[in-house]
């Protein structure tokens, strides 16, 4: 949109299952729209900031709307390293709990007819509207995703030069962060679940050795340990919650390993369970009739009951130990809270704090 362009109309569902169309902030002074999302690290680094716009602009007349663009069915899940949840109406509830969301939080990935019609090209961008609804301001939120190196707080000084009846002093900067991901980007998507389906699947018998070794974690990364069996219904149907993981992970400093505590002799059937789910992770099976000494082997204190999971730092101290099922989300956040700052620095303390 050129600077000086009407708001496009909107009605869109937001988190508290109430609809919010634009008309709803005609007394506002000011209107702020924040094109963001759940995955993108950029936005998460974000996050504090546009809360932080909210809260100090409320009482002076400026309502702040965020608004969810992307198509959920567009975002790959080697997109969502960074993340807990993906884009998804119901993940956005999610993510605005976890993190005390203080502002509407509006759902455009069905249609994308708001985006379209407003054109973020990432995640975090705004747009600033002046008492008339004309654009006054569109781009970044400040100079800087690392919070400690800004020196232009852009969307800031649009708002104090509009409430002060000033012109805004610079109308347009870039917007940087993960791309919109419109609907076309679906085809992305499904290639990759292609090529996840085509990946090599192997299970390797496993000793005592093996698993003293194991839990010793010789990998140099987070390792996530699932021991699991086919004749256990809870292991099987939360396995393919595990391979989520891993692919979510797999390109951090993350890897996965699955041991299955069926004798040898079940070879076949827990390759057609780990084909099944396309499990390219690294398999184990139990490599000897010896159970115990097997479960010893890793976990003197383990008691046998599965499914069990352990989640290992690269120095093979114990973060997670769980008998039963999992909790997905909490194992989610586990993982990426223990994460090093690899390639977004800050993204750790973000997810070891709230």
């Amino acid at each position: 949109m050129p600077i000086g362009a009407q708001a496009p109309d909107f009605c869109l569902p937001g988190i508290d299952d109430k609809t919010h169309c634009l008309k709803e902030y005609d007394s506002s002074k000011v209107l702020a729209i924040v094109f963001t999302c759940n995955h993108c690290p950029t936005a998460q680094l974000y996050e504090n900031r546009v809360k932080q716009l909210a809260s100090d602009y409320r009482d002076r007349g400026v309502a702040l709307v965020a608004i969810e663009p992307n198509d959920p069915q567009a975002v790959r899940l080697d997109e969502m390293g960074y993340t807990d949840v993906s884009d998804s109406f119901a993940e956005m509830k999610i993510r605005a709990e976890y993190r005390r969301f203080n502002f509407p939080y509006l759902y455009d990935g069905e249609t994308q007819r708001v985006a379209r019609a407003y054109g973020p090209s990432a995640t975090p961008h705004v747009f600033i509207f002046d008492s008339e609804r004309r654009l006054r301001y569109e781009g970044r939120v400040d100079n800087n995703p690392r919070e400690a190196y800004v020196t232009q707080k852009d969307a800031r000084n649009a708002l104090d030069a509009l409430l002060a009846g000033k012109p805004v002093p610079v109308a347009r900067t870039p917007s940087f962060g993960c791309s919109t991901k419109w609907a076309i980007k679906k085809e992305g998507r499904r290639a990759e679940l292609t090529e996840i389906e085509h990946e090599p699947v192997k299970v390797k018998l496993a000793g005592a050795e093996d698993l003293k070794s194991l839990r010793k974690n010789p990998t140099g990364k987070l390792l996530l340990v699932d021991f699991w069996a086919t004749w256990c219904g809870p292991c099987v149907q939360e396995f393919p919650e595990f391979q989520t993981l891993y692919r979510m992970y797999r390109r951090r400093p993350f890897d996965l390993v699955t041991v299955s505590a069926n004798y040898p002799d079940a070879q076949a059937g827990v390759m057609q369970v780990l084909e099944r789910e396309h499990a390219s992770s690294t398999n184990l099976l139990f490599g000897s009739m010896d159970i115990y000494k097997l479960m010893a082997a890793f976990d003197p204190d383990w008691n046998g009951a599965l499914p069990y999971t352990v989640l290992l730092k690269p120095d093979g101290t114990v973060v997670y130990k769980h008998q039963g099922e999992i909790n997905p989300l909490e194992l989610r956040r586990l993982i990426i809270a223990r994460l090093p700052d690899d390639n977004y620095i800050g993204h750790q303390t973000y997810w070891q704090s709230r």
